[in-house]
């Protein structure tokens, strides 16, 4: 839960990432007179967590807003990791949405609350190791980078959720999972989609993933960028492709009572020590 403070502030409860403690701060309208109808974030870490002698901490900071008039997360990530220490402790900044997007009047499509005066934000951290060297780059010359999984008995599933097997791709192994009913907020109205590591390493990640249509060439297919998401390590969508299109034995997307989903992962990012 969040609380509104007198100085124009939600400020969460703390929150653990590494051993290090840490709160997530918006400005819902700006963080001062002169940034007024601007959206600010800030994280700040706990200083008595970070230990004796002084330490320095490098963090990978993404916020991220979720937006119900297209049914994604709205993201901003900084392209450097961020050093905190005992005396810089908070960094923030502006993420490119305006107070007016979360108007209940507003007509834009990319309108960030509900009618019953709601919005979701959420942040990731991911602290760097500590006392190493690296360089981050991306590999972009990705081994097997297509996999296709056949769901058959579509109509019939049962159960909340179905994995694949693991298939292995850029040296490391995956799994695609589906919530033929749909999770979180597509719950019975969507059919949801992940692409999930099984890997314990964290890698910045850009891929594409697919419904396919089966008597034509109008894919459903979305892009997932950025770090995993923290509860299942993935990469995905709650609103990926709506049920009533899957119903829909015209679209093409289930044939034969047998649903394509597909995944294309374009490049992975890679850790180079430095010695």
């Amino acid at each position: 839960m969040m609380e509104l403070v007198n100085n124009g502030y939600y400020e969460s409860l703390p929150f653990t990432v590494d051993g290090f403690n840490w709160t997530f701060k918006i400005y819902p309208n700006g963080n001062s007179d002169t940034t007024r109808g601007l959206v600010y974030c800030y994280v700040r870490i706990d200083n008595s967590s970070i230990t004796d002698p002084p330490l320095d901490v490098y963090a990978e900071i993404k916020f991220f807003v979720y937006n119900y008039g297209i049914s994604e997360y709205y993201t901003y990530q900084e392209v450097e990791p961020v050093k905190f220490d005992s005396v810089e402790q908070e960094w923030g900044k502006w993420i490119g949405l305006y107070t007016s997007s979360f108007s209940k009047a507003t007509i834009d499509p990319y309108k960030f609350i509900t009618d019953g005066d709601k919005c979701v934000f959420g942040i990731d951290v991911f602290v760097a190791q500590r006392n190493k060297s690296e360089v981050f780059s991306y590999d972009e010359n990705i081994s097997n980078p297509v996999f296709t999984w056949n769901l058959p008995n579509f109509s019939t599933l049962t159960l909340d959720s179905y994995t694949s097997e693991p298939f292995s791709s850029g040296d490391r192994n995956w799994v695609l999972k589906v919530y033929p009913n749909g999770d979180g907020v597509g719950t019975d109205n969507s059919l949801s989609l992940y692409l999930l590591s099984e890997s314990n390493e964290k890698n910045y990640v850009r891929a594409k993933l697919r419904v396919l249509n089966q008597i034509g060439s109008d894919n459903v297919e979305k892009p997932v960028e950025g770090w995993p998401n923290a509860a299942e390590n993935g990469w995905g969508y709650a609103e990926f492709i709506p049920l009533a299109d899957l119903q829909d034995s015209t679209k093409g997307f289930v044939v034969d009572d047998v649903l394509q989903v597909e995944v294309e992962i374009m490049a992975i990012s890679k850790q180079t020590p430095i010695n």
